[in-house]
Formats: structure tokens, C-alpha cells, sequence
């Protein structure tokens, strides 16, 4: 898997869920704060999204907004709206909305809502140097890809049909994807000084050594053996990975060995000798105590834990968004 995607899977649980709303004026929502990540498309109309903190944003047709860190905000189509609380069913669906609400003329906006859950107990930096806001207006001929899932989604929601459950799921995966390469890839690059990720990521040296990691975590990695994937001496590969990476090459190989351990605990019934491979260890007794200095808990304790939280059963217990 490349970085941006092996990222993101690891930091999912569960399965997403989305809704297609119509609304009519006077129309404003809040959302309460959640542990997942949601977005919102305005797929006619407009709409004016209200952060937690910041100025209002104002959203028009094609816009696409996602809010990655869970914080409270709300939706409207005017700023003057009263807001009414909407809190997801225990299965994660939209309630419906009252029969008076439907009415014959068009609706004011349709809007494409959803949401994912996240482990953010070990967030990658991909998601958490994103802004409180990542705004992706309507322009044309821009993120074509990102506007062809859309269409898709909203087709599929609009238009129930045999296989839609499976298509849905697999579409917010995608349209998950597409948001932030749009975001770190594209929009990024258009400001000419990447930072943080963006630059690691713009970067061919360190980004070659990244994929390597990724690819195989397992393998038992050197500073000397990533310079050369890199290009570079090792001292130099050494100082740029650190400089836009965060933390030292072996410091991340570690980390990242114990994010791919946590994600097999969660979705896989292997052996934890198995697990311990994959994660680079011979030992299992040594992969034990490395995986319960980082999480606090043994490895075994830890996928009980995990197959007894319902959020993790289908991804939509405790959703706000």
C-alpha cells in the first residue's frame, strides 16, 4: 500500500455511513463532537458551515468540506438560522425528517452527508496536520476524480439498488481517499512550499523510503539500508527524514510496526506469532513487550478489548456526524 492509503487504513474502524438530505428554508443543523471524521457535498443549492472556532464558510454547489478532527460544528442555510440538534439512530442512520418538511416544490439544497470512525489513539500525522476545515470548492476542471466519486455516492444513495450497501461502503472509502489527495497533493502544491507531510510526501527521497517502510514493515530495516532506497548517505537521509518527518528513520520504522500490529489485533484472528512477524519481531515475547509499551496493554488483552467495542462491530455505534 503507498503511504497516504496504508495511513488511512490503519486509522479506520468499522464502516462509514453517508446520507443524501434534502432541505427546505429555514434549515440549519449542529452536530455534536464525535471521535469520527464526517464531510459534507452541496450538491445543489448552498449552505453555510459554522466551525467550532473560526469565521463561517460559505458552501456552494460542488463544494466539498471535511472536518477530520471530530469537533462540534453546524450547517444552514443561512447564518441567522435557528439550529436544530441532530443526533445519529444507534445504527448510525439519519433520522428521518418530518413529513411537514416535505414538500412539493424543490428543496432549498441537497446535501451529501457522512461520516467515518477513527482509532486516534495512534493517528497518523497525515490526518492530524490537517486543518480544522479542509474546504475543496467547485472549480472547473479541478479534482475530477474527487467530483466523479460524488456523483457516484449521491447516484447510489439516491437510487437504491440490488448491491447499493456494498457500493456505498466501498465509495466512502474511496471518497475518503480522494479528499485528501486532493488536499496534501493538489492543493498543497499549489502554495510551492509544502510543509510537514505535504513536504515529506513531495519529497522523491524521503517519500521512496516512506513506501519502503510501508511496504514492508517487517523487513529489519537500517538508517544505511533506507538512505540507499533514498538516494542519499546516510547521514544526509538520516537529517532529512527527521527534518520533515517529525522523528528519526528507526523511530517511525518502530511506530509504524506497532500501528500495523494494532490494526492485525483489530481485523484479523491470526497467531500473535503471526502478528509478531508481520510487525518485524522474531520474539513474540519481545513483540509482547514492545506492543504493551505502546499501548498499555498486552496484545491478546488489547484485540479482546477490541472485539468487545460495538463501535468496531459496524462502524456507526456513538457517530455524531
Amino acid at each position: 500500500m503507498d503511504v497516504l492509503s496504508d495511513a488511512v487504513a490503519a486509522m479506520r474502524t468499522g464502516r462509514p455511513h453517508s446520507s443524501r438530505r434534502d432541505e427546505y428554508a429555514p434549515w440549519g443543523m449542529r452536530f455534536d463532537a464525535s471521535d469520527g471524521a464526517g464531510f459534507h457535498v452541496v450538491l445543489r443549492g448552498s449552505a453555510w458551515l459554522i466551525p467550532a472556532e473560526g469565521r463561517p464558510v460559505a458552501l456552494g454547489p460542488g463544494d466539498v468540506v471535511f472536518l477530520a478532527h471530530g469537533r462540534g460544528h453546524a450547517l444552514a442555510g443561512a447564518l441567522d438560522t435557528p439550529l436544530a440538534e441532530i443526533r445519529l439512530r444507534a445504527d448510525g442512520t439519519w433520522p428521518r425528517l418530518p413529513s411537514s418538511a416535505r414538500k412539493s416544490a424543490p428543496p432549498d439544497a441537497v446535501l451529501l452527508c457522512g461520516a467515518y470512525l477513527l482509532d486516534r489513539a495512534r493517528a497518523h500525522p497525515l490526518l492530524t496536520e490537517l486543518p480544522e476545515v479542509v474546504h475543496l470548492p467547485a472549480r472547473v476542471g479541478a479534482h475530477r476524480s474527487l467530483r466523479a466519486a460524488v456523483e457516484l455516492l449521491g447516484t447510489e444513495l439516491e437510487e437504491s439498488r440490488p448491491g447499493s450497501d456494498t457500493i456505498v461502503s466501498s465509495l466512502l472509502d474511496t471518497l475518503l481517499l480522494y479528499i485528501l489527495r486532493a488536499w496534501w497533493l493538489e492543493g498543497q502544491r499549489g502554495s510551492g512550499h509544502p510543509t510537514g507531510w505535504a513536504a515529506a510526501l513531495a519529497d522523491p527521497a524521503i517519500a521512496a523510503a516512506l513506501h519502503a517502510v510501508h511496504a514492508d514493515p517487517a523487513h529489519p530495516w537500517t538508517v544505511g539500508e533506507l538512505g540507499t532506497r533514498a538516494g542519499l548517505s546516510r547521514a544526509a537521509f538520516a537529517r532529512r527524514f527527521a527534518a520533515l518527518v517529525g522523528e528519526p528513520p528507526l523511530a517511525y520504522v518502530t511506530w509504524w510496526r506497532m500501528i500495523t500490529a494494532g490494526r492485525l489485533l483489530r481485523e484479523d484472528d491470526m497467531p500473535l506469532r503471526l502478528v509478531a512477524q508481520r510487525a518485524g519481531y522474531t520474539s513474540e515475547f519481545a513483540f509482547a513487550k514492545a506492543f504493551k509499551r505502546e499501548y498499555g496493554v498486552a496484545p491478546g488483552q488489547y484485540r479482546k478489548r477490541a472485539s468487545q467495542d460495538p463501535a468496531d462491530g459496524n462502524g456507526q455505534a456513538g457517530l455524531s456526524l
